[in-house]
């Protein structure tokens, strides 16, 4: 994923009225990417890739079974999304 499409996740993520309306919204945008929901507790441990001032975004990487966060965009196969408390 490049800055500039994550900035815009971001911005989709951040204008939705929720975070389960701003996951469909980045389905749609950047499918065939997953997206995934988590609650922001189970991620207090990660950095975020973006932040806004409603949701978080963590780039995910899978090696085809298990997801893990990562830093790295390039390896990003989708975007765990949380709600920003």
């Amino acid at each position: 994923m490049q800055p500039a499409e994550l900035n815009e996740a971001l911005a989709l993520a951040d204008a939705a009225g929720s975070v389960r309306e701003a996951a469909a919204a980045l389905r749609l945008r950047f499918a065939p990417m997953r997206i995934v929901v988590v609650d922001a507790m189970d991620m207090r441990d990660e950095t975020p890739a973006a932040r806004s001032a409603h949701r978080q975004l963590y780039l995910a990487a899978s090696d085809g079974h298990c997801w893990t966060v990562t830093a790295d965009p390039a390896q990003a196969a989708g975007l765990y999304l949380a709600e920003r408390h």
